[in-house]
């Protein structure tokens, strides 16, 4: 099991959605809580919260996790302010949610700095304290798309599609190097928070929008538990398994799910 009371938990985009649900549970077990964000306002806003609910001061770091240089700072800053980091929820994320060819390129550059490369910076600046104090709890929140292209996501689902690979060779090398560090991979269908305001699903009972507060406290169960791996809701994790069938199978299932019009009414949350 992953103690968390008392633990320092840092996570990513934590001013909003996910982030901030999780931040909320983890402090409500015990958790020494900071915060990463772009925004500042939203982020003062979620510490605010965080300290009128709990007996821990929580921490809030303005950072751009796609920056290299400004990750390795600020994680200078966050622990001289809060100690060695025991658990990383790497949460930050972006979504474009169109076509490849109305897609700028500087948006899918972005998308692969903060949904990817931001992976490489932060576990980077955090895990080699974890290595050498013998503990330490890596969470990577990828996506369903990590396992099928959908229409509309192609960077967002390669850019998913890399952090499944980024968790399962870390893994890897750490069952070798490391064994008591522990790593998690969240791969979740979409979820309510605005992120993805707008999609639908065609067969709500086996492909379910999920629920912000569910989605959250499942990611902290699973950290507990040390599960590997969570995939929601239960269908997704018979996608690999589909993928003995023929291509051509393989994308007819996935339109008669809907998975690929799944966009087609995409709002977001809008230009930030």
């Amino acid at each position: 099991m992953t103690e968390i009371a008392g633990r320092h938990v840092l996570v990513t985009g934590g001013a909003s959605g996910i982030g901030r649900l999780v931040a909320h549970r983890m402090a409500a077990l015990g958790g020494r809580i900071s915060l990463w964000d772009v925004r500042r306002e939203a982020l003062d806003a979620v510490v605010s919260e965080l300290e009128k609910g709990g007996p821990e001061p929580a921490r809030g770091f303005r950072c751009d996790v796609s920056r290299r240089e400004e990750v390795y700072r600020v994680a200078e800053e966050t622990r001289a302010a809060g100690g060695p980091v025991d658990i990383l929820v790497n949460n930050a994320g972006v979504v474009s949610g169109r076509p490849l060819l109305e897609l700028p390129d500087d948006k899918i550059e972005a998308t692969f700095a903060i949904n990817a490369l931001g992976l490489f910076w932060t576990t980077k600046a955090f895990l080699p304290a974890m290595v050498e104090r013998g503990r330490g709890h890596l969470v990577t929140i990828a996506s369903a798309s990590a396992l099928i292209g959908v229409a509309r996501l192609s960077d967002y689902a390669a850019s998913k599609w890399a952090a499944m690979g980024f968790d399962e060779s870390l893994r890897a090398e750490l069952r070798k190097t490391a064994p008591a560090i522990r790593t998690t991979v969240v791969c979740p269908y979409y979820i309510d928070t605005g992120m993805f305001r707008g999609v639908k699903s065609r067969f709500p009972l086996l492909l379910p929008i999920l629920r912000e507060d569910d989605v959250a406290a499942r990611i902290v169960r699973a950290i507990q538990r040390e599960q590997r791996q969570l995939m929601l809701p239960p269908l997704v994790r018979l996608v690999p398994l589909l993928r003995i069938l023929p291509v051509g199978a393989f994308d007819w299932v996935a339109s008669f799910l809907g998975i690929n019009a799944s966009m087609d009414a995409f709002e977001g949350r809008g230009p930030r």
